[in-house]
């Protein structure tokens, strides 16, 4: 048997089967990179398409998107791209895969709507894409895919979880979503759209965030952070210092209005920063204090106990606002002693080592510096486990395939659903690119489609693999040796050099004898060659400085023959 369009070929003749094949692209087993395809015989739709920051392994590179083969090949059948929320994971990829689409349909509240709009005319691609904005409980058919967009809270304005009516029953995508039963703004969280969409059946599958699936409990609600503020407002002399993520309007414009309670004047800076509350207060959603500056236009001269900044860098960021606020690259601002400093964010995995840093020299500057782990100035966006069986229990879900999150939040998440009732035959823990086929009766996982990350650094999209990671990796660890010659093109005899450059590997002064050994195994490498054999020569010349570099140093540079000829 196999499938092309939605028919099934058995053997001489064919017959048409009503399915859902869910194709993850990313977001299953990491967190970010979150993109799925959603194929039936007759609709074609994208939810979500976001990208993810690169780790330590990832040398130079800028971010990792999607691989998108999949959707080139399929990119006809394209009705559109189906938005949850407007942060980097969900909405980041964008830039990169739209062009291949040109016209491309992309639905998403107006928040999320403006953020893409931003970030596609940054890349001259807005031409490529129609921006369909939808409000909360809008309902928008794609085929015969049937989208309803439920508000859910999360840490930036305007999110959406998905109840999609299909051919095979009615299936649930969580997006990131908390349930805070008394949020400052928005409507929340409202399980009774979910309970109402799921009826007394509950629905075929579940698709739901498994960020903070080993953290017991609830999530704190934002009112408790506010309030937290508010108390360090109160106790801070001098200048307060607050860097949080720049999506998360909610927490800056709480911190707008602290601000105006305690008399303080509000300085910004961070260009992520200034065009989101561009964006937010042009939709109505953040609203601006009395007194507000952008840093990059000049700092009021004001005593410190009347000023608030609101800056980037919560993760370390080398070249946000806060790192050259802290290291002295910072044109009009710096921290200094007396400041308290609000890390109003999450410590991302991987950024430990940054922020550390970051903090001890904030305390060596003389400043108060005020984190997560130590006192209530961030809640977290995604829902803790209790919030999850509230969720269960909402839509009763027959299947199950938990998402965003490493592969210990999916298998751990599979078994709280199984605690919910879940049959655990029904929980299914799907990796990037292992499509998953719901039918009217049971369901089937279908071969693997190709997913490896591409690798985006400045203008190259893809250009930079595992080979050229394993190169810089070398470079980093062990350097480089460039030997330059000159050689007599009809001879073969040497006009110029050996010459020895060190970069990165060793001290050519303390250890110029060996480079002077070295210099010797070039030239035995010419003399074992005939005039012309470049190639063999340049080959020689590498392996054999590269044993003796080994031998000697218990070193592995990588040696560059640079041969000219003339």
């Amino acid at each position: 048997m196999r499938v092309a369009g939605g028919i099934l070929f058995h053997g001489d003749y064919m017959t048409r089967e009503t399915f859902l094949t869910i194709t993850p692209l990313g977001g299953l087993g990491e967190i970010g990179l979150n993109c799925q395809l959603w194929a039936t015989g007759d609709s074609m739709v994208m939810v979500d398409c976001g990208l993810m920051f690169p780790d330590d392994d990832h040398l130079g590179v800028d971010v990792v998107i999607p691989h998108f083969g999949a959707v080139a090949a399929v990119r006809d059948r394209l009705l559109g791209i189906v938005l949850t929320h407007g942060h980097e994971d969900h909405i980041g990829a964008l830039p990169w895969l739209v062009p291949q689409l040109r016209g491309v349909r992309i639905f998403g509240s107006r928040f999320t709507l403006a953020l893409v709009e931003h970030k596609l005319r940054e890349h001259d691609v807005l031409d490529c894409v129609t921006l369909c904005p939808v409000d909360a409980l809008s309902v928008v058919q794609l085929g015969d895919l049937v989208f309803h967009f439920f508000p859910v809270c999360h840490s930036i304005p305007e999110g959406f979880a998905l109840g999609v009516d299909t051919p095979v029953g009615r299936i649930v995508h969580s997006g990131d979503f908390k349930i805070d039963p008394n949020p400052v703004t928005g409507p929340g969280t409202d399980l009774a759209l979910f309970r109402d969409f799921a009826g007394p059946e509950g629905v075929r599958l579940l698709f739901a965030d498994s960020t903070n699936v080993l953290r017991e409990g609830r999530s704190i609600g934002e009112r408790e952070v506010k309030e937290s503020l508010g108390h360090i407002f109160d106790r801070a002399d001098g200048r307060i210092v607050v860097t949080l993520f720049s999506s998360h309007i909610q927490r800056i414009q709480e911190v707008f209005d602290l601000a105006r309670e305690r008399g303080r004047t509000v300085v910004i800076s961070g260009k992520s920063l200034a065009n989101n509350i561009e964006i937010a207060r042009d939709l109505g959603i953040a609203h601006l204090p009395p007194q507000f500056f952008n840093a990059h236009n000049g700092v009021p001269d004001l005593p410190d106990n009347e000023l608030v900044f609101i800056v980037t860098g919560a993760q370390g960021e080398p070249l946000s606002a806060l790192s050259r606020m802290v290291l002295g690259g910072h044109r009009q601002l710096s921290v200094r002693k007396g400041d308290t400093v609000i890390m109003s964010s999450r410590m991302i995995p991987g950024n430990a080592r940054a922020i550390s840093r970051l903090v001890n020299e904030m305390y060596r500057l003389g400043a108060e510096v005020l984190y997560e782990q130590c006192h209530v100035i961030h809640a977290s966006g995604h829902a803790q486990r209790d919030e999850l069986r509230e969720l269960f229990r909402a839509v009763r879900p027959e299947c199950f395939v938990p998402v965003h999150g490493e592969y210990e939040h999916l298998v751990k998440h599979g078994r709280l659903a199984v605690e919910c009732g879940t049959a655990a035959d029904k929980v299914i823990i799907l990796e990037d690119g292992l499509p998953l086929t719901m039918l009217k009766e049971g369901f089937r996982l279908e071969d693997r489609v190709p997913v490896e990350r591409t690798l985006v650094d400045g203008k190259g999209v893809g250009d930079v693999g595992t080979s050229v990671l394993r190169e810089r990796r070398i470079l980093g660890d062990e350097g480089m040796v460039i030997v330059v010659l000159v050689l007599d093109s009809a001879t073969g005899s040497v006009l110029h050099g050996p010459e020895m450059l060190s970069r990165g590997f060793v001290f050519e002064q303390q250890y110029s004898h060996v480079l002077e050994d070295a210099k010797c195994l070039v030239l035995d490498e010419i003399e074992a060659a005939r005039p012309g054999q470049i190639t063999r020569i340049q080959e020689g010349i590498r392996a054999s400085l590269r044993r003796f570099f080994r031998l000697v140093l218990e070193r592995d540079p990588v040696v560059v023959p640079v041969i000219t000829e003339v």
